[in-house]
């Protein structure tokens, strides 16, 4: 009996043990070619009862995966809060639109930036909250900017 199993990469952490089945999904080779990697000392493995476990870092290494660095760059986030004062209830939906539309937009579509637009009309007061990845952060800061300096209540 033949069982294929697919299971992609990402969904294996390097720390996991994989069986001799998914070792063989993974490097696209019948088990037992997996087994004559084993027992040739090619591929390191421990033996668990009757069967192999491999572990995925030793299996990555093997199939000559690169390891992936995450830079500091790539996971730092960025809470910025923009205070706009004296703003008309015109000018804040103008920029509560402008703000949506960059998020969202097809285009320009930035994931990785989330922001939330709250007015109180009785001080005519707007802040804007934008959370995100450092260089996305700073892209929609930059339109904001731009976006307060041509705007016109």
């Amino acid at each position: 009996m033949v069982r294929h199993l697919v299971m992609p990469a990402h969904q294996i952490s390097d720390h996991e043990l994989c069986t001799v089945d998914v070792a063989a999904a993974v490097l696209h080779v019948h088990r037992k070619t997996v087994l004559r990697f084993i027992h040739d000392g090619r591929l390191p493995a421990s033996k668990i009862g009757k069967s192999y476990r491999i572990r995925r870092v030793d299996l990555d290494v093997f199939a000559g995966v690169p390891s992936v660095v995450v830079a500091p760059a790539d996971t730092a986030r960025v809470t910025a809060i923009v205070d706009v004062a004296a703003v008309g209830s015109a000018l804040a939906s103008k920029l509560a639109g402008a703000v949506t539309n960059a998020l969202h937009s097809g285009r320009d579509q930035r994931g990785d930036v989330h922001a939330e637009v709250v007015y109180d009309a009785d001080r005519l007061h707007l802040k804007i909250v934008v959370v995100g990845s450092v260089t996305d952060t700073s892209d929609l800061l930059a339109l904001l900017h731009v976006w307060l300096e041509q705007m016109t209540p």
